[in-house]
């Protein structure tokens, strides 16, 4: 970006495509681990010390990384294995696996099969146990018997499952349809969403329990509406 030159090797590339299914992957896996997070803190909110210890938090960490660089491996060695003729103009703003695969002039069918199963798995069944932690919640919640503890309790998830909406509604969009159905605009357009959009909004996501960054928003808000009526 400083050099202003938008070339890339073709090492640089591949190291640029696992990265970033490597982060991508781990972020998976830690939305999964929040969850479990969640769940133990709304359903279990007296053994929630004696439960997500400094043990089982540096465990889940340390899972969530080995079972990222296994695929993100996986995905870079495949595509290593392929070739490149003559047009070498990525129609993306990184090197997407996408871009890549519509770059190749060998057969591409095992790559697709790879993305579509293992890909497969490292979304949905995530996304599964997301779906599992937060019908247990809700379940829970419905005993609650005030609405005041109702509201708290969802208050606890709302950003959660807010960043949860946001990934997996682009990833699942985009890498579990066929490519060919995807025109390069739609596929710019979703990774962007879950490249920059998705990471930009998630500090921002995150604190809007904090109350001085509610108070701080409320100030701003009302001192436009002020200046708006004057």
């Amino acid at each position: 970006m400083q050099s202003q030159d938008p070339s890339i090797p073709y090492a640089g590339c591949l190291t640029q495509m696992y990265f970033f299914l490597f982060f991508a992957d781990l972020e998976d896996f830690l939305l999964v681990a929040m969850a479990y997070d969640r769940y133990v803190a709304i359903c279990f909110p007296l053994h929630y010390t004696a439960i997500m210890g400094p043990r089982l938090c540096s465990f889940l960490v340390v899972l969530s990384w080995v079972l990222t660089t296994v695929p993100a491996m996986l995905y870079t060695l495949l595509m290593a294995k392929l070739c490149f003729c003559a047009d070498n103009v990525i129609p993306h703003f990184f090197c997407d696996m996408s871009a890549l695969l519509k770059l190749s002039c060998s057969d591409t069918r095992v790559n697709e099969l790879v993305i579509f199963v293992v890909g497969g798995l490292i979304i949905v069944l995530p996304f599964l146990l997301i779906i599992m932690s937060y019908a247990r919640i809700i379940f829970s919640i419905l005993k609650v018997p005030s609405v005041k503890g109702i509201c708290k309790a969802f208050s606890t998830c709302g950003s959660h499952l807010t960043v949860v909406s946001l990934f997996y509604g682009t990833i699942i969009g985009l890498y579990l349809c066929p490519s060919a159905n995807n025109s390069t605009v739609k596929e710019t357009v979703m990774a962007m969403m879950y490249t920059v959009v998705t990471p930009m909004l998630n500090p921002f996501i995150y604190s809007l329990r904090n109350r001085d960054m509610k108070g701080a928003l409320g100030r701003v808000f009302c001192k436009k509406k002020f200046h708006f009526f004057l």
